[in-house]
């Protein structure tokens, strides 16, 4: 079935998918191998899930399960460049065509012509932009926490708040300085971030700390991370956030955009006046939950895209 091959017995993954009741696969997209966790019946309608920064597939270690035992076929990858995913070098591999291209090999790769995608944060911005480049891909659109591009520039544009929110796509543009930062005294910072930044004080135990910890410290994988900020900035802003058809061609799917409200990096206005680009888009804002929404309100997020999807 399509090109992918089950790696069930092998031991060297970062989690056992068994934990949310999946397998791990290593699936042929857009000329590389992306490592993913799938579940729930083989025929069931494809859910992509597409995690963000600093993440991997065990982002959705809370919505996998509960996505399958719905009757969904679920596909959790690393992205190309993370944990057991290929990471090809240089900043241009990781350009938002490339990860467009490797979402809808992926899709093919399990026999569809269609799935429903969902990302997060990075993820989210993949998500945003395959529905936009390759409509004939989407069936359904969710996103958390990731601003429609052009919705992303407008604020940009108009908004010094999110201008210093943004401050840190800056600092991924130096060389070397944003690895060794992240690396530093056992990723210090990465566990800061998971700790610190959620509003829930149990959202991320420490096992999953440390699970994160050995996912970022795959060979390359913080190199490869970081280099997704590199390529969007790359180019000028504006082509790039809308280069491939954002702004002027609406997003035909229909939409889901779930926002935890305490985002520190991402302002809330980013979710208003979006019918320009999002014709057919619910949002639904969580007041008590931040950027790492799913991990904040699990339940809140499973039963959003449940009832989106159905």
């Amino acid at each position: 079935m399509g090109q992918h091959a089950s790696a069930r017995d092998s031991t060297a993954w970062t989690v056992p998918a068994s934990e949310t009741a999946g397998i791990h696969e290593l699936v042929d997209t857009n000329g590389i191998r992306l490592h993913a966790v799938t579940a729930g019946p083989p025929d069931g309608d494809l859910v992509v899930l597409l995690h963000g920064f600093p993440e991997f597939w065990y982002a959705w270690k809370h919505q996998i399960p509960a996505l399958a035992d719905d009757g969904y076929r679920v596909v959790a990858p690393d992205l190309r460049g993370y944990n057991h995913s290929d990471k090809p070098s240089g900043v241009a591999a990781y350009h938002i065509d490339e990860l467009v291209a490797d979402v809808a090999g992926l899709v093919s790769a399990f026999d569809r012509e269609q799935a429903n995608v969902v990302g997060h944060d990075w993820g989210g911005l993949v998500a945003w932009q395959t529905a936009i480049d390759r409509p004939d891909v989407v069936d359904q659109l969710a996103v958390l926490n990731a601003p429609h591009p052009s919705a992303y520039e407008r604020e940009l544009r108009r908004s010094l708040d999110q201008i210093l929110r943004s401050w840190y796509v800056l600092y991924f543009q130096l060389p070397v300085l944003p690895e060794t930062g992240l690396r530093w005294n056992d990723f210090t910072l990465l566990e800061r971030m998971l700790t610190k930044g959620p509003t829930r004080p149990d959202a991320f135990t420490e096992t999953d700390i440390e699970r994160y910890k050995r996912a970022l410290g795959q060979p390359g994988a913080l190199t490869a991370a970081v280099n997704y900020y590199r390529a969007l900035a790359r180019r000028n802003a504006k082509l790039t956030l809308t280069e491939g058809g954002v702004g002027d061609r609406p997003v035909a799917a229909p939409t889901l955009l779930v926002w935890g409200v305490q985002d520190d990096a991402l302002s809330l206005s980013l979710t208003e006046d979006l019918d320009e680009w999002v014709p057919d888009c619910r949002v639904e804002r969580l007041p008590a939950a931040s950027h790492w929404v799913q991990f904040d309100a699990p339940e809140q997020v499973s039963d959003h895209l449940l009832t989106h999807l159905s």
